[in-house]
């Protein structure tokens, strides 16, 4: 998908074809829209293709036409207790005349400017809307990062009950999400550094602030994820001997109802013998229901001894 925009005087404009100072933003572009945005905007089609490779690492291109700044961002997969956070790259392609965002996948972070959500957002300040993008970028790392301490939390509550791996599982989920977004943060941080080496990105009085402002935010979302990855390494390790010892206790709770059960069972099959002469009970009418009475009371007996071991716990 292509599309074009334009800020004017009353506001964000959607064009059909592309304008000096315009931003081209390309979603999971095909091979044709690639094409004809190479021709549109003088910028070679494998450089255009780049993001679309899902592996392609963080880094800054420069050439005599363009300028690449490629990043990886945070997107989510799955659907409620089944996703899963990733990354992929976005690249930000400048050029005299326009600037062009290519991604695999629509994003929040792209579609805050496309709404007209982003305040101060204008096509024509190149290097502030680079800026702005990655401080996007970050900003939505920090929510997915809180969403996984949330989610971690509620596992945690059910792992205290739990025998299954299924929250393991989730744990783990999770655990690959920091993964991801650790490398990917790291590898946008070396980008982000070179950025204010050059000084490029400072082409307007604000423009400083904020990239000290996207520099912050990164590291802030670096320290996050170290700690959350951190937490979660201990808590598998916790709770899977935690999940072993709830298995533990439920065998032994069977085992002494087992116990308890085969009180009635030794005295059923005593009286059950074929003797017909020195079994006790065996001429009173109310044999059958004192037998009952003594293995109920037995079998009371040794679950109240069992309960004042706190053997049930």
């Amino acid at each position: 998908m292509t599309k074009y925009y334009f800020t004017a005087p009353e506001g964000l404009r959607e064009l059909t074809t592309p304008c000096k100072d315009c931003w081209v933003c390309l979603i999971n572009p095909g091979e044709q829209e690639i094409l004809t945005v190479s021709q549109q905007c003088s910028v070679d089609s494998d450089v255009l293709a780049a993001a679309l490779d899902i592996d392609e690492r963080s880094r800054i291109e420069v050439d005599d036409n363009y300028t690449m700044i490629l990043t990886n961002i945070p997107t989510v997969e799955g659907e409620d207790e089944e996703e899963l956070y990733t990354t992929i790259p976005l690249s930000i392609i400048t050029t005299r005349d326009c600037i062009i965002t290519v991604c695999a996948k629509d994003t929040p972070i792209l579609r805050a400017f496309s709404d007209g959500r982003m305040r101060d957002f204008h096509t024509g300040m190149k290097s502030r809307f680079i800026l702005q993008i990655l401080y996007q970028e970050d900003s939505l790392y920090l929510q997915y990062l809180r969403i996984i301490d949330r989610k971690s939390d509620q596992v945690e509550a059910k792992l205290h009950k739990s025998t299954q791996n299924r929250e393991l599982i989730a744990l783990l989920g999770l655990e690959k999400s920091l993964v991801y977004f650790s490398t990917a943060l790291r590898s946008n941080e070396a980008v982000l550094e070179k950025l204010l080496r050059t000084g490029s990105m400072k082409k307007y009085p604000e423009d400083s602030d904020l990239l000290e402002d996207v520099i912050v935010e990164n590291k802030q979302a670096i320290e996050m994820t170290n700690i959350y990855s951190g937490i979660l390494s201990g808590m598998m390790d916790a709770f899977a001997s935690v999940i072993s010892n709830n298995l533990n206790i439920v065998m032994k709770v069977l085992a002494i109802v087992t116990v308890i059960m085969s009180i009635p069972t030794v005295i059923f099959s005593a009286f059950g013998m074929n003797i017909a002469t020195g079994m006790p009970l065996i001429n009173d009418p109310n044999g059958f229901a004192w037998i009952v009475v003594l293995s109920l009371v037995l079998s009371l007996i040794v679950a109240l001894i069992f309960t004042k071991l706190k053997m049930f716990k």
